[in-house]
């Protein structure tokens, strides 16, 4: 076994990325997923579908995928959804918050220029499809295995030199020096490892689905800050050539409700789901024609109390999960990847190639990551907090509410600065 030998487990989004940058850098890794194995077959049968979720990916997970190789194939498959404007505002409340360059303000605007992207609307399962496409080229597949079908049921320590030993369903054996969690909120890997945390439950539920509007959308996602949670509508794909006939018409919906007041609403026909939902976006984008693919999941938010242990690193939602009223659980993931793939080969490199998933690599990349996600995950809160439920409805609560996005939204700089940081750039 090569002593830079790494294992993740977990092979989506997150750790096929990270996987994919280490054999670009001809680091040997093996990448479990116990999902089913699909062919191509039976990617071009799921992905025939709308999926009603998407990821609001930022400018720096765009970058990070551009560089796996797997962007562009996402690029020439038309299955994206640029933005170049986020709108937030609230209800019965005053100040309205407009990131982008198509807002008039801007006094150096030119109306003939293409506005500045900042981020994109990508399903899930085309980023997926990206990745595994990927994984059969020359470049990567001399230094990754991919093992699909099959889950880890043992992980057994066998000291810091030799780091890992995973048993498969199968009864096979893998070695490595470095495993890599990225098995998502019920990490296997962070539980077997005796990582315990930090939980917080909003007693909220999401409901998702997809809607054709009757407005567009002009490459705007919007959220309301509703005294029930908050509501997104975000851009999607044109798939079929009636939405490329009547394009911008449909949209992502994350809307975010008390448990109980969702759990009756999904109980409802759709038209009446369709019917309360324009309601709750005040007809921003006019009446709902068409809804599909209605789903719901609980909110919480959860932090691991550690990233690491020897030989044993967490990344992703295996690590930490926020609320998603501002669409950014994957792009910390993503950051997660790009900070731990850099520490790991510096270090690999400054010790002239003897150094890899050392304990020093691994609290360096916690120390980086834990804070800032950490920071994420409770400004997340404190919004959801300030916005939604009985004492969000409270009087001198709803002043500052109100006072502080009137101001925000007149100060230029800070809005810019906003815009950058949702970008992760």
């Amino acid at each position: 076994m090569k002593n830079n030998h790494t294992l993740i487990i977990g092979g989506g989004i997150v750790g096929a990325t990270l996987a994919l940058k280490l054999a670009q850098a001809k680091h040997p890794v093996t990448l479990i997923d116990a999902r089913p194995k699909r062919n191509q077959a039976d990617w071009e049968q799921v992905l025939n579908n709308r999926d009603a979720r998407v990821y609001a990916l930022s400018l720096a997970s765009i970058g990070l995928l551009k560089e796996a190789g797997a962007w562009q194939k996402i690029a020439s498959s038309g299955r994206k959804a640029d933005y170049s404007q986020m709108q937030v505002w609230q209800r019965n409340g005053i100040g309205e918050l407009l990131f982008g360059e198509n807002d008039s303000s801007n006094d150096n605007s030119n109306d003939s220029a293409k506005p500045e992207m900042l981020g994109s609307m990508v399903e899930p399962l085309v980023i997926e499809y990206a990745l595994w496409q990927r994984f059969f080229e020359p470049d990567v597949s001399d230094y990754l295995t991919v093992i699909d079908g099959h889950k880890v049921v043992q992980m057994d320590w066998l000291g810091s030199q030799q780091g890992y030993r995973v048993t498969l369903d199968d009864g096979t054996a893998i070695q490595a020096a470095l495993l890599i969690g990225a098995d998502g909120r019920g990490s296997f890997v962070r539980k077997q490892a005796g990582i315990e945390l930090d939980t917080l439950d909003y007693k909220q539920t999401a409901i998702c689905c997809a809607i054709q509007t009757a407005k567009p959308h002009r490459a705007t996602a919007r959220q309301a800050m509703l005294p029930t949670g908050t509501l997104a509508l975000l851009p999607l794909a044109d798939i079929t050539d009636e939405d490329k006939a009547r394009p911008q018409h449909w949209q992502s919906v994350v809307w975010t409700l008390p448990r109980n007041q969702a759990l009756s609403l999904l109980e409802e026909d759709a038209r009446v789901i369709a019917d309360k939902l324009a309601a709750a976006s005040t007809y921003e984008l006019g009446a709902i024609d068409k809804v599909e693919s209605i789903a719901s999941f609980p909110l919480a938010a959860q932090q691991a109390k550690s990233y690491v242990a020897d030989n044993l690193v967490l990344i992703g939602d295996a690590a930490h999960g926020v609320h998603p009223l501002a669409g950014q659980g994957l792009n910390l993931g993503m950051l997660d990847v790009k900070e731990l793939f850099e520490q790991l080969t510096h270090d690999f490199a400054r010790s002239g190639g003897t150094l890899w998933g050392a304990n020093q690599t691994l609290r360096t990349y916690e120390r980086l990551r834990r804070p800032h996600n950490s920071l994420m995950m409770h400004s997340f809160s404190l919004l959801n907090w300030l916005f939604a439920g009985e004492l969000a409805q409270l009087r001198p609560i709803q002043i500052i509410r109100n006072e502080g996005m009137y101001r925000v939204s007149k100060i230029r700089p800070l809005m810019r600065l906003f815009a950058k940081q949702a970008s992760g750039v």
